[in-house]
């Protein structure tokens, strides 16, 4: 393979195609691949990224961070539970949840609409930063949580929990 800085000042370019993804010997494209591959979820026959759907929730001027993930449902095969943060520590409400709804099907479709919003304070990170999705998803499936011990702050998910069970739903 060409080494990137080689890549860009030698390798002939193949139209539509960068010269960077292009390996001039072998002939063939190079492709990256980023995200997560085992949170897809599949509503009504439709593969959704959740990063999609996080996506597009940031990208909301009063998002600050979004998680996503998939909950059983027995219409669709799988909901969209969303849980998000809200800039400056706004309250969520009726108005906000459709607003995001909305802008969601703007972006990506209808089809991606989260079924539930719930808006937390803050959401489950480990101690280094990482949100800890298997718990959202635990959350979203009413399962009992799992290990917590490497939660920053495990009084959050127990919150995160009260605030989805009487978080509306979309059915």
């Amino acid at each position: 393979m060409i080494p990137r800085s080689r890549a860009r000042q030698s390798a002939p370019t193949r139209p539509g195609l960068p010269s960077e993804i292009y390996d001039e010997r072998r002939g063939w494209e190079i492709a990256w691949l980023l995200g997560r591959v085992d949170d897809v979820m599949n509503v009504s026959g439709h593969r959704i990224s959740t990063i999609e759907v996080e996506s597009a929730l940031v990208d909301h001027q009063s998002v600050a961070e979004a998680a996503v993930c998939g909950r059983a449902d027995p219409l669709t095969g799988q909901a969209i539970v969303a849980f998000v943060t809200l800039k400056g520590g706004e309250d969520g409400s009726v108005d906000r949840l459709e607003e995001l709804r909305n802008h969601v099907a703007e972006k990506i479709g209808p089809i991606a609409k989260p079924a539930n919003i719930v808006f937390t304070p803050e959401l489950p990170k480990t101690r280094s930063g990482k949100i800890m999705r298997r718990l959202l998803r635990d959350v979203a499936e009413n399962r009992p949580l799992g290990d917590t011990t490497t939660l920053a702050d495990p009084t959050v998910v127990s919150e995160i929990a009260d605030r989805a069970s009487t978080a509306p739903t979309d059915e």
